[in-house]
């Protein structure tokens, strides 16, 4: 069916999203990285259940999933991960997040800082447990100067890495986790091949300084992600025909114990393994001039896709049209009484008029759930997933308020 036939049964703004190419971009990771590597799937992508069910489910390797909350984590249990198979992450764990995530049998943390080591300690010391530990690092310095920098500045992540040695005796003396290694995440969709590559090797390079100076034996070592794929415009997945011999290379010559099997090695991924599997479909209704300025509207907003988009983060975005028409500068608006419901300011635009049916490509990362779902109030978009022609299901989030002995509970979003 075409974006036309899909509107016609199931409505917009939806979600179209194709299995088969969630699990094509799982296997050409894969593929990409030397077979010693885990591979993390990094949640707040996407956390449907049918593409977590698909990245964890492979005939060969498969994705653990990398969370950074206990709603992701329910959202990976439901899917078939188990507790085991996850790592957490993220800079404000709360007690109670630590006791549900123990309890359901996750024992891969990150820790962000001393005390987030500590209270990750606290909770696992009350289940008579041990958690396993990997400290996240803030480089001081970076390879790539491009893409999005995670980072090299002051930031709630991670460890500054100058100061990890100093720190290092109040680490180790932390009572109920065992420190495995280290974490890194410098970057986020790097621009090409060259500057991923670079990334990895200061990222490797880095690990093995700080194991001299802290005299911590690394079993394990996640070096992050970066893996790019275009968001909300045509275009494809990177492509990484060298990877594997640049990182195969880099840790023959900074860790050697990877090749004994001493040292467990990650990558992670978001956006790379889902973002080219969904569409955004929506319908245009109303079309109007103001100053001389055109404005397509959408009954797609930034409550449906990318709320970042209305601080112009994302901008801009692309449009398909089943048949080709002229293109017209014009800014893609959504419904929202907000002026900063915009999608795309001053974009080239097929010449659309209302009742038209346009599909926004490369959507399935940090589309629905990283909007504003709530505001005004409007329905959440459709999601439907494919494998093939067949339709594996069809499934809206939907808002609700429970009240609890008089109390306010707050909103809920079942699936």
């Amino acid at each position: 069916m075409n974006d036309a036939d899909h509107a016609q049964r199931y409505g917009t703004p939806l979600y179209l999203y194709d299995l088969d190419r969630v699990a094509a971009a799982r296997d050409a990771l894969l593929g990409a990285l030397p077979d010693a590597f885990e591979l993390y799937y990094a949640v707040k992508a996407n956390p449907h259940p049918d593409l977590l069910r698909t990245l964890h489910n492979s005939l060969g390797r498969g994705c653990r999933a990398e969370i950074s909350s206990t709603g992701e984590l329910e959202a990976a249990l439901t899917a078939g991960f188990t507790g085991a198979d996850c790592l957490y992450t993220g800079p404000g764990k709360t007690p109670g997040e630590l006791e549900i995530a123990i309890s359901a049998g996750v024992r891969t943390f990150s820790a962000e800082s001393l005390s987030d080591l500590v209270h990750i300690g606290e909770a696992a010391a009350a289940q008579s447990v041990v958690a396993r530990c990997l400290l996240r690092i803030n480089s001081a310095s970076a390879s790539a100067t491009t893409s999005i920098r995670m980072t090299g500045t002051p930031s709630q992540f991670g460890i500054d890495s100058e100061t990890l040695a100093g720190l290092m005796p109040e680490l180790r003396a932390v009572p109920g986790v065992d420190i495995a290694g280290f974490h890194f995440f410098p970057l986020s969709n790097a621009r090409d091949e060259a500057s991923l590559i670079g990334e990895f090797q200061h990222t490797i390079a880095l690990a093995a300084r700080l194991q001299a100076e802290t005299g911590l034996t690394l079993r394990y070592l996640d070096i992050g992600g970066g893996f790019s794929v275009p968001y909300a415009v045509p275009g494809a997945r990177g492509h990484y025909p060298k990877l594997r011999a640049e990182l195969e290379a880099a840790l023959d010559l900074h860790l050697p114990a990877w090749r004994t099997g001493e040292l467990t090695l990650a990558c992670e991924s978001g956006r790379y393994l889902v973002g080219d599997s969904g569409r955004l479909i929506t319908t245009v209704t109303n079309v109007k001039t103001s100053r001389g300025r055109r404005f397509v509207i959408a009954d797609a907003g930034i409550n449906t896709f990318g709320g970042m988009s209305g601080l112009g983060r994302l901008l801009p975005v692309a449009v398909e049209l089943d048949t080709d028409r002229t293109a017209q500068r014009a800014s893609l608006v959504g419904p929202l009484c907000t002026p900063g419901d915009v999608l795309g300011r001053e974009i080239e635009l097929p010449a659309l008029e209302p009742g038209d049916v346009i599909g926004i490509p490369n959507a399935g990362a940090y589309g629905v759930t990283s909007s504003l779902l709530m505001f005004l109030g409007r329905p959440c978009p459709a999601e439907v997933v494919v494998r093939g022609d067949e339709v594996v299901s069809v499934s809206r989030l939907t808002h609700t308020r429970t009240f609890e002995a008089g109390r306010d509970t707050g909103p809920v979003r079942p699936e």
